[in-house]
């Protein structure tokens, strides 16, 4: 699987997911505006991977600070942290990895300050690695929901490219074909950046996985010509009661697999979820440029000049449309999910067989 994002000669090394699928391109990013600016342009993106990304942009941040006391230290690096947090509001993975990084440095600002700011290269790597374990595990708990054989569809891109490695949703695709499941993907497109075209379909056939692209607006009729059996889509954010935010148009997906009987999976690990709110009324919503609707990538106009317009880049699906929530502790009802707040919790009673 091509590498979304890793550390090279002291600097991050990024994927342009803007470029695929036409051009595979990594962007050398030396400090932390350089790491925001690709996770604001979308260099990199999906929830899991602008975690980790906000960890090695953390490191960054750290390296020009001055280097006298610990607590002088974590106070500058808050700074880089808001920063981060800022350029994307819905993905709760960025604001939990930057929280991990200065739970690290705060319980340790007693070491010496040059010490943490090689620390955080290697606590930014670690994560990273256990990101990859994660959707390994996500992949694991949730292949036995996926049909022996038949289609599988998907919208938005949740695979390694949304994440370290491996993928959530596309994890759990992955594990099934490779316990030896016959399935056909259906690979929405996923208007208006085209996640989906540009790389869901292109990662799948980078593994020989079956795919088939279709349009947002053909998902009802291929659902009514029995095609599909299961969806399994990732998010962004899920909130304590279940409900998920991800890409725009998941949570018309999901009222159409409701109406076609076919279950509704969500895939994402334990730091994609918000325990601190009650809804998914509480999460909020990233509205993005005009240009990327009226636009074709920015250039070919396809739309009347001055028109209004509406472009928020995520919905949420409430959890009464969802079979169930797969997380790298198993795949649990929304309604249990609060539960998996303890990490002491027996979750055997929980999972969904």
């Amino acid at each position: 699987m091509t590498p979304t994002l890793y550390w090279k000669d002291g600097n991050v090394e990024m994927l342009d997911q803007s470029r695929l699928p036409t051009e595979v391109t990594y962007v050398t990013c030396a400090d932390a505006a350089t790491v925001a600016r690709g996770i604001k342009e979308l260099w990199v993106r999906g929830a899991p991977a602008i975690g980790v990304a906000a960890a090695m942009g953390m490191a960054l941040g750290a390296r020009p600070l001055a280097e006298g006391s610990g607590d002088d230290f974590a106070r500058e690096l808050a700074g880089v942290g808001d920063m981060l947090i800022s350029q994307r509001p819905t993905a709760v993975n960025l604001e939990w990895a930057v929280r991990q990084v200065m739970g690290y440095v705060k319980t340790n600002c007693e070491k010496p300050v040059a010490d943490l700011k090689k620390q955080l290269v290697d606590l930014s790597q670690r994560m990273l690695e256990e990101d990859i374990a994660t959707c390994r595990a996500i992949g694991a708990a949730g292949a036995h929901l996926m049909p022996d054989s038949g289609g599988v569809l998907t919208h938005c891109n949740a695979g390694a490219l949304a994440t370290g490695g491996y993928g959530t949703a596309l994890g759990v695709i992955r594990a099934a074909v490779e316990a030896g499941k016959s399935i056909q993907v259906y690979a929405d497109e996923t208007r208006p950046v085209l996640q989906g075209a540009r790389l869901t379909a292109w990662e799948l056939m980078q593994d020989d996985i079956d795919v088939t692209l279709i349009c947002d607006n053909m998902a009802a009729h291929v659902m009514g010509l029995g095609r599909v059996r299961a969806v399994v889509v990732g998010a962004d954010r899920i909130a304590r009661n279940g409900d998920a935010a991800n890409k725009i148009g998941t949570y018309g997906v999901a009222i159409l697999a409701r109406e076609h009987n076919i279950p509704f999976y969500v895939a994402a690990p334990l730091s994609t979820v918000d325990f601190s709110i009650a809804s998914g009324a509480q999460i909020p919503i990233e509205e993005r440029p005009g240009h990327e609707i009226t636009r074709v990538f920015g250039q070919t106009q396809i739309a009347p000049e001055g028109v209004k317009v509406f472009n928020p880049a995520f919905d949420v699906t409430p959890a009464r449309y969802i079979a169930a929530i797969i997380t790298e502790r198993g795949a649990v009802r929304p309604e249990d999910l609060h539960r998996l707040a303890d990490p002491g919790v027996d979750v055997a009673p929980l999972l969904v067989r």
